[in-house]
């Protein structure tokens, strides 16, 4: 009995979470982090004003929930179709592209949430995750780079970390927010042809 209520009890967490999510998702690309409040989301979601701050503390804590969802959506896409790409460059790009414009789908809850990875004050959480992805992001970058290049692991790390850099410069840079998608990505090819050349 204290199992099946144990069960039901993890379940409407879930249930609840999931709702949380879907509804942040929603509200942040319909109008933006800082047009929307929590009592919007917990409103959308169907859960009391403080039973979502059970779940994100402060907006910054929602909208770190929704975009990791959305970043860990891309990153799968990425994977897929960066597989079937035999030169390095074209292979990065297809990793990095769906998170490029899952990031710009909004570019102010892009940009936020970038701001909210590096210089949020919490470590554990929901920007503990947002971490997590950014470094398995960071560790298929380095496996395409030693499988496509030959480079020796170490140096492909290095590498990795370049080219997140300048992906993360590029997103994060006040002259891109008016770029596309598209542009953005021609602008970071180039920079990645000129690292991945410069030996």
């Amino acid at each position: 009995m204290q199992t099946e209520t144990a069960g039901r009890r993890e379940r409407n967490k879930l249930d609840k979470l999931e709702r949380i999510t879907s509804a942040a998702r929603t509200l942040f690309a319909e109008k933006g982090v800082s047009e929307v409040t929590t009592a919007e989301v917990a409103t959308r979601a169907d859960v009391a004003t403080g039973t979502l701050f059970l779940y994100a503390k402060t907006k910054g804590e929602l909208l770190l929930l929704a975009q990791n969802a959305s970043y860990r959506e891309a990153h799968s896409e990425g994977i897929q179709a960066a597989a079937s790409k035999k030169d390095c460059v074209a292979a990065l790009i297809s990793l990095l592209a769906p998170i490029v414009r899952c990031n710009r789908e909004h570019v102010e809850n892009g940009r936020t949430y970038l701001q909210e990875v590096v210089f949020g004050t919490s470590i554990e959480g929901y920007r503990s995750e947002a971490i997590e992805l950014m470094t398995g992001t960071e560790s298929s970058v380095a496996e395409i780079v030693a499988s496509r290049t030959g480079a020796e692991s170490t140096r492909a790390a290095e590498l990795a970390h370049v080219v997140m850099a300048i992906m993360f410069l590029s997103l994060s840079s006040p002259q891109n927010v008016d770029l596309t998608s598209d542009q953005l990505l021609s602008a970071m090819k180039l920079q990645f042809t000129t690292v991945l050349t410069a030996d």
